[in-house]
């Protein structure tokens, strides 16, 4: 079957020039040939997500036309406005693969408003909302290296495709001939055709407007002289990022200059990921070099924000996401209380595998804090239902331990425009107080006690991973250990049982232990990987690191 699809494909005619040499480059080489042939990327609630190249199992123009139609499919039962909204970011052939997509979509009659240059997911989020769409489209594989795109659809709400919506595409997907069974016409065609339109200008002031209300002291940055040192990673930020600190009078940024400019080979650093440290190094180094309060970096499709806080000594220590979730809910909350501007009856929703300190915090604040499974759609979905019961004001603040943070309702994903925004006014604000985000960090682990939350992953590639993956999950459920270095596990919670979490069903374990430790392991939605997050809480920060080693160490064997 793979070589006939194979074979297929090199007697086609293909227009993406990039791919016929690619293919004669492996014939005979049957390894490749079923790498890229044997299966198709899978459609699900996150999209597609793929290496880039020619195949089935690849993303390229062929595969991203056969996941429009299948979509389109679904939007022309939908009502509605018939519209679809697109944004994509800096990655290799983002740009193509959006043009295609709009193309496949004025095919099929389907209205689109497309962004005029690269923008960040909050932005396909919010212009999804602004006209109304049936759906939304945006290019990017987030934070992957290089080789990677991807392909992430969004409901009506702005919220990333719930799963009943996904799994609609996703038979239409495969009723549809990935060469020949999607309808197109080229972009200047549908634009021709009054088909194609590009975002407004109102609908990008709109959602400066929305970010730049949510500020919790406003004026506060014009006077803090605050000094930042900023990189957007080669990625979609740059503009959005740097237009709303000026706006709150933020003027004081200096730029990395290598990573300043979209550039989808991201070649200095090989994982454009916040979370890491290495994606952060030229930042870091900027920032000594300048004496920065602060230094910020966006992911490429800028929906995550990682950031380095100064220490007291001069260095600076990088600040994990879910200390920066617990900093930026305690600051909200402090300030929206101190300026009368709290809701009645607050809302704050966090992940399941994010920090506990973050309960204890918004306990502290009388904030009712909810707990909801990993992906930002579900932090979405809770909003979505205050704003159903017309109360959508009550949310004040959403977070992933995955560096994902939102303020208000306006968009239903993770938006590091806003996270860089808050963070740089929590940053200005201590800093006019004689504090700093490092000393209030202190305050808040002095205050609830020092947890410590690290996450472990295991990778498992090539064809066989997912079944393996599949494996050491059914053997955790069949054979649950009963202690972890030594603690009793005292409980087990299984997330594929709604009956007992109240939430949908998903491939999460979480073990506590008699320590007050937890353990959760599940497997990654869009990388074969399985990840185990650990909390821990101690007197100081070597016990609580102690108890993660003895859990890590007891865990692994497990799960090789």
């Amino acid at each position: 079957m793979y070589l006939d699809e194979y074979k297929r494909w090199m007697a086609a005619e293909l227009e993406d020039a990039d791919l016929k040499p690619e293919l004669a480059k492996i014939e005979g080489n049957d390894d490749e040939i079923k790498d890229r042939f044997a299966v198709a990327l899978k459609f699900g609630t996150a999209g597609l997500r793929g290496v880039l190249g020619a195949g089935t199992n690849r993303m390229n123009i062929y595969v991203v036309r056969q996941a429009t139609q299948g979509l389109a499919n679904w939007v022309k039962t939908q009502g509605g406005s018939q519209t679809v909204a697109i944004s994509y970011d800096s990655r290799l052939k983002s740009d193509i693969f959006a043009k295609t997509a709009a193309g496949v979509l004025a095919a099929n009659g389907i209205k689109v408003r497309i962004y005029d240059a690269l923008m960040p997911v909050p932005a396909l989020s919010f212009a999804t909302r602004y006209y109304q769409c049936n759906a939304g489209i945006m290019v990017t594989a987030s934070h992957n290296p290089a080789k990677y795109n991807g392909y992430k659809a969004y409901g009506p709400d702005g919220c990333q495709m719930t799963d009943d919506a996904a799994a609609i595409v996703y038979d239409e997907i495969q009723k549809t001939d990935v060469l020949t069974g999607a309808k197109y016409i080229s972009f200047a065609e549908g634009v021709e055709q009054g088909l194609i339109r590009f975002v407004g200008d109102d609908c990008k002031k709109a959602l400066y407007d929305a970010i730049e209300a949510r500020q919790v002291r406003p004026g506060l940055c014009k006077t803090a002289g605050l000094k930042l040192v900023y990189s957007p990673l080669n990625g979609s930020g740059l503009v959005p990022v740097t237009h709303v600190l000026n706006d709150m009078g933020i003027t004081d940024i200096t730029i990395v200059p290598e990573q300043e400019y979209p550039n989808g080979y991201f070649t200095t650093c090989s994982y454009p990921n916040p979370e890491i440290f290495e994606a952060l190094k030229l930042g870091l180094e900027l920032a000594t070099k300048t004496g920065a309060d602060l230094m910020l970096a966006t992911d490429p499709d800028a929906d995550r924000v990682g950031i380095a806080m100064k220490c007291p000594d001069g260095s600076y220590e990088l600040v994990s996401g879910n200390e920066m979730g617990a900093l930026l809910l305690d600051y909200i909350c402090a300030g929206r209380i101190e300026k009368g501007t709290m809701p009645k009856n607050p809302v704050a929703v966090k992940s399941i595998v994010s920090t506990p300190l973050a309960d204890a915090i918004a306990a502290h604040y009388g904030v009712e804090m909810r707990s909801v499974l990993t992906g930002f759609k579900w932090i979405g979905d809770q909003i979505a239902n205050l704003e159903a019961a017309g109360e959508v004001d009550r949310f004040i603040f959403g977070f992933e331990e995955s560096y994902g943070y939102l303020a208000g309702p306006y968009v239903r994903d993770k938006d590091a425009v806003i996270g860089s925004m808050l963070i740089c006014e929590m940053a200005a604000y201590y800093r006019s107080i004689g504090s700093s985000i490092k000393q209030r960090l202190e305050e808040i682990y002095k205050q609830y006690g020092r947890y410590l939350n690290k996450v472990d992953s295991f990778e498992f590639p090539g064809l066989t991973g997912m079944e393996k993956m599949a494996s050491i999950m059914q053997k955790l459920r069949d054979n649950p250990p009963a202690e972890l270095a030594g603690h009793k596990v005292i409980k087990v919670t299984d997330y594929k049982k709604p009956e007992e979490t109240g939430l949908p069903a998903a491939n999460v374990l979480i073990y506590s232990l008699e320590n007050g430790a937890t353990v959760v392991v599940r497997p990654s939605g869009t990388e074969p990987k399985i990840k185990t997050y650990f909390t821990t809480l101690g007197k100081d920060l070597a016990e609580a690191q102690a108890q993660k080693d003895a859990l890590a160490a007891a865990i692994e064997p497990i799960l090789k």
